[in-house]
């Protein structure tokens, strides 16, 4: 089947705002008081915020609001946003974008972020002419691993799932897309460590082997 639509993650897919998300949370975990191991924060990986501080506040009985949680986590994450030396697209993105792009493949991009976080990665790296649609963790009944994201995705797409690529870079996402029955690419990525990518039909490490003129070849 011809690809005429990607469904694109964002955190570690496009933009590489996982450091800066890491940074954020434990930032805000030393401010609760919150000793969260490596081996449980891989877990929060592709799940909304919402999601993640409900998770803490069960873990550790916290005796906070999920949305004071969130609030602090998101305070350091915007500082950071704008003042991290560091922050970038992930590399060869942004040419991978424009080849769809200028091939007449749909793209929409399916993240947990909250909306703001997402408008502010489109206007920083002028992303947003590419995409016709855009869902954030707000739009969502459930988090990933379910499939409910690229349900959607693929519904403002408007072409039939087969039609379809998802790219994810963590375990939750590619799961989400399996459950969806979408054809998912596994970006891996060094920022996404100890994720599963058993689920995924390609494994890729650079977007050059993803382009458009290489479809026909992977894209069955």
């Amino acid at each position: 089947m011809p690809l005429k639509a990607v469904l694109f993650d964002m955190d570690g897919v496009i933009v590489d705002t996982e450091p800066l998300h890491r940074k954020a949370y434990f930032k805000m975990f030393e401010e609760f008081g919150i000793d969260v191991t490596e081996e449980l924060f891989n877990t929060f990986t592709g799940k909304t915020t919402l999601s993640v501080c409900n998770e803490l506040i069960k873990h550790f009985n916290l005796n906070v609001t999920p949305q004071q949680l969130i609030e602090k986590k998101r305070s350091h994450f915007k500082y950071l946003f704008g003042n991290d030396p560091d922050f970038d697209l992930i590399s060869g993105v942004r040419k991978l974008i424009e080849n769809y792009y200028q091939n007449n493949v749909k793209m929409v991009l399916a993240s947990s972020a909250s909306m703001t976080t997402i408008n502010w990665v489109f206007e920083k790296f002028d992303l947003e002419k590419y995409f016709i649609g855009k869902i954030s963790g707000a739009d969502l009944k459930e988090s990933k691993p379910h499939p409910e994201i690229f349900e959607l995705a693929a519904g403002i797409s408007g072409e039939e799932k087969e039609n379809c690529i998802v790219i994810e870079d963590s375990t939750n996402g590619i799961q989400a897309a399996y459950s969806a029955e979408i054809f998912c690419v596994a970006y891996q990525s060094e920022h996404s460590k100890n994720q599963q990518y058993d689920k995924a039909q390609k494994v890729i490490s650079d977007y050059s082997e993803i382009h458009f003129e290489t479809s026909d070849s992977w894209f069955k």
